[in-house]
């Protein structure tokens, strides 16, 4: 029943927009689509980081793993998805909830998170 309630709440967060791509505007959309799994400040412990997941959301604060991945990288797994770039399935993709200035700017505020 709480998995049913979770994926309740994160669909119907994903049909709510958000407005910005100014620096504010890009980290409120953080903390509105990628803190339930990433956490509030990007070190993979969010809410909906629970035991039974299959894999652990990624720490964007860690620089030793956001390092390996290129600006494509990350703006491909926002746009796509986790499954489009054969990551994490529960990752969902952003390209039609985002558009592409707010999601270069969550790119560029991943890489200040992680200070890579």
């Amino acid at each position: 029943m709480r998995s049913i309630l979770y994926i309740f709440l994160f669909s119907s967060i994903l049909l709510t927009s958000v407005p910005a791509a100014d620096a504010a505007g890009v980290k409120e959309i953080y903390r509105f689509y990628c803190a339930q799994c990433h956490g509030l400040e990007g070190k993979g412990d969010g809410i909906n980081n629970r035991e039974e997941m299959p894999v652990t959301p990624r720490d964007h604060t860690s620089a030793g793993e956001m390092g390996k991945l290129t600006d494509e990288d990350i703006i491909s797994v926002i746009k796509e998805g986790g499954a489009a770039t054969s990551k994490s399935t529960l990752m969902p993709p952003f390209m039609k909830t985002l558009t592409d200035d707010e999601i270069i700017g969550l790119k560029d505020y991943l890489r200040e998170l992680c200070k890579c």
